[in-house]
């Protein structure tokens, strides 16, 4: 027996970016969760600090502006190379950016400030129900496979050791060890605790039952562990340190992000970040091995391979050490450094996990589930891409609103990007590791693979700006599963245009020729019909755990089949058999799980609030319409006009219906009328969602946090 025991829906292990991505679902959907972690406080500084564009346009939907606000944005990349006379010059200069991709650039913050910003969210939203609870190490975990099928069962059994404070101190520059290098059990407290019984007066001991587990727990996870899942993958011997301080330097680019690629002493990558400091990866050619791991003619031969061989002894690379190699890489440019922030040293390998989950009730995620270099500043965006994904779902099943089916689409859409993350990281981080085939100088450029002793800085450029792209997360393409509506009629070959080979296969509709099925949902500005206010179309759909149909209704004004359309629709939902109604439980809001989104084109001042049916301007309990249901793609005063008709492709003659899931993916295009929601739509919700119309919402669930008498008004397109 145990001293206590508890239930939860979700247990959370691991209070890093992408465990607090999935409590930040957990405090929005309303669901009893809790989420631990070993340490007794939060990182402070180091570890990852870059943001891609679609992380910042995730955080921007739950409402979490501070790292856009706080951090340092970076413009531009600059290439640096040798000479041909033993020093470097500037090849080129590219914005760091795809031009258009998204409203928001990369930019650096470091890791703690990140943290606490979902920390304040989830302690706001969840009203104090969910908080992180630290210094709390699983120990064993058990899944009861007689109940898994059971949706109110608790199948997994988390036993949870509550740490003394000096035993959870985490490792930090200027605090229990001086370095980023040491790892608190690396996963392995079962070597530490699997002989201790806990007893009924031990109160460190605390007996966890849980409908799901959600291991968030880093690239050694012990919930991967327990679940006997192995990483597949290889490491190289490339070794790199890593250094956050002020420098002092005669550098010309020192506040651009630049790759600089020395003769034969190495690589740097230069990361500017916020209030003067810079991060520095620093290619590390001669490493400190441990003796222990050397044969004895090893360890007195003087020779590269020698000094090359046996396991590096991290504990040897100190600050002094990485800045010695960066110098020698800066030459002839001087540098030093003050107030360092944080140093590491890594290796860097590709690796990912073959399963993510086990019996869709333990999940992995995050550097759990796959591990690279942090060159392309990938790790911490992908790992928190991981929850975003994850976490709706799990909210939904929780909830009663969804099958556990959905489950099987996690580890189906997020392995795709990790393989594609894990390739696309292969070829970038050897090319930055090896040397430079050709000078300044030289007359032609040598032919060189990835693999060669000799790289070629061309090909190191071209893969690096076709990396950018895909970096900035916002091209992810989710393949067909039951959330995506990818009917064969609309597949498309997006050719090669030098190769001619098909690359990918897009799924396009002639509705919306711009709005991919499987990729995230571009905003728009739109125009409020009811305050004649700009508002990005993204900042309409927070992620909140609704689903949204926008209803492109096209230019109705003296277009009587647009207007027939119009209120053939509303009458459609307004039906006791609409999929809203079936979809939403009794007594909660009408828009609590699927929100109807109306667009028209027609010229804003030509139609009156009062011509759009009562379905599109739904009136609460005390029998107030809601202002902020119908937009105008037109002219704002101010802000000029968004065209989104002509951004999403589609005909203002004809309109069109794009169903968008929870975390802003695209799950389907539609023509407009009833018969497409009474027919495909129904049909496609019909296939995971679950009939709650005769389900009375609990006022304490999820409907409170919608179903409140509290007016929200969007976002201003500012």
């Amino acid at each position: 027996m145990v001293a206590q025991e508890s239930n939860v829906d979700v247990l959370i292990i691991g209070a890093g970016p992408a465990g607090l991505m999935t409590a930040n679902w957990m405090a929005r959907a309303g669901i009893n969760a809790r989420i631990i972690d070993k340490r007794s406080s939060k990182i402070f500084a180091g570890q990852a600090d870059g943001l891609e564009c679609r992380t910042l346009e995730v955080f921007r939907s739950f409402g979490i502006d501070g790292p856009w606000n706080s951090s340092n944005h970076m413009q531009e990349v600059c290439f640096w190379e040798p000479d041909g006379k033993g020093g470097l010059y500037r090849s080129a200069r590219i914005p760091d950016t795809v031009k258009g991709i998204s409203r928001f650039q990369q930019c650096v913050i470091h890791q703690g400030r990140i943290e606490s910003w979902f920390i304040e969210s989830i302690e706001k939203t969840s009203r104090g129900k969910i908080t992180v609870e630290r210094g709390m190490l699983p120990v064993s975990i058990e899944i009861d496979e007689s109940k898994i099928s059971e949706a109110s069962a608790y199948p997994v059994s988390v036993l949870i050791k509550k740490l003394d404070e000096d035993t959870a101190l985490p490792d930090q520059y200027g605090g229990k060890v001086a370095n980023g290098l040491f790892r608190a059990f690396e996963g392995d407290q079962e070597k530490y605790y699997s002989s201790v019984e806990p007893t009924e007066t031990d109160s460190s001991f605390e007996l966890v039952h849980a409908k799901y587990v959600v291991g968030c727990d880093g690239a050694h996870s012990w919930v991967r562990k327990q679940l006997g899942i192995e990483m597949e993958g290889e490491s190289t011997d490339y070794v790199w340190g890593v250094l956050d301080a002020v420098p002092l330097t005669d550098f010309p680019d020192i506040r651009h992000r630049c790759a600089i690629h020395s003769a034969d002493s190495g690589s740097i990558m230069v990361i500017p970040r916020e209030h003067g400091v810079v991060r520095f990866y620093i290619q590390l050619q001669e490493t400190p091995r441990d003796p222990e791991t050397q044969t004895e003619s090893e360890k007195s031969s003087s020779s590269a391979s020698a000094k090359s061989s046996g396991r590096v002894d991290r504990s040897r690379i100190t600050p002094e050490f990485i800045l010695a190699a960066a110098q020698k890489i800066f030459y002839p440019y001087k540098i030093d450094i003050r107030d360092v922030r944080w140093y590491t040293a890594y290796q860097i390998g590709q690796r990912v996990s073959p399963t993510w989950h086990k019996q869709l009730r333990v999940f992995i995620a995050g550097d759990a589930c796959h591990t690279h270099s942090p060159k392309a500043g990938q790790g911490m965006n992908t790992s928190m891409m991981d929850t975003f994904n994850l976490g709706w779902k799990l909210a939904h099943v929780c909830n009663g609103l969804a099958r556990s089916d959905i489950l099987e689409t996690y580890e189906d859409e997020r392995k795709k990007n990790a393989y594609d993350l894990i390739n696309f990281d292969y070829k970038l981080s050897r090319l930055f590791s090896g040397k430079p085939a050709v000078l300044k100088d030289s007359e032609s450029e040598q032919a060189s693979s990835v693999g060669s002793a000799r790289i070629s800085l061309q090909e190191f450029r071209r893969v690096f700006e076709m990396g950018k792209a895909f970096a900035s997360g916002c091209i992810i393409d989710y393949p067909s599963s039951l959330l995506e509506y990818k009917p064969k009629e609309i597949a498309t070959e997006v050719v090669d245009p030098e190769g001619g080979t098909a690359l990918v296969t897009k799924y396009i509709s002639p509705i919306a020729t711009n709005v991919p099925v499987g990729m995230r949902f571009d905003t728009a500005q739109v125009v409020s019909q009811s305050e004649a206010n700009p508002h990005f179309l993204s900042d309409l759909m927070p992620s909140d755990g609704r689903w949204r149909i926008v209803y492109f209704a096209g230019d109705f004004k003296d277009n009587m089949a647009l207007t027939d359309t119009m209120t053939d629709i509303a009458a459609y939902l307004d039906s006791k058999d609409s999929l809203i109604k079936r979809f939403t439980p009794q007594g909660a809001k009408s828009d609590s799980v699927i929100e109807i989104i109306l667009i028209h084109a027609s010229p804003r001042t030509a139609v009156e609030w009062t011509e759009f049916p009562q379905a599109f301007r739904p009136k609460d309990n005390y029998g107030r319409e809601d202002f902020w249901k119908i937009y105008v793609d037109d002219e704002s005063h101010h802000n000029g006009h968004g065209h989104a008709y002509k951004k999403y492709g589609i005909d203002p003659k004809k309109g069109a219906l794009i169903v968008v899931r929870p975390d802003g993916y695209v799950s389907a295009v539609l023509p407009i009328g009833a018969d497409s929601l009474a027919g495909p739509v129904a049909e496609f919700f019909n296939k995971f969602m679950i009939d709650v119309s005769t389900r009375k919402a609990d006022p304490f669930e999820r409907w409170d946090l919608y179903g409140s008498d509290e007016v929200v008004q969007p976002v201003l397109a500012l």
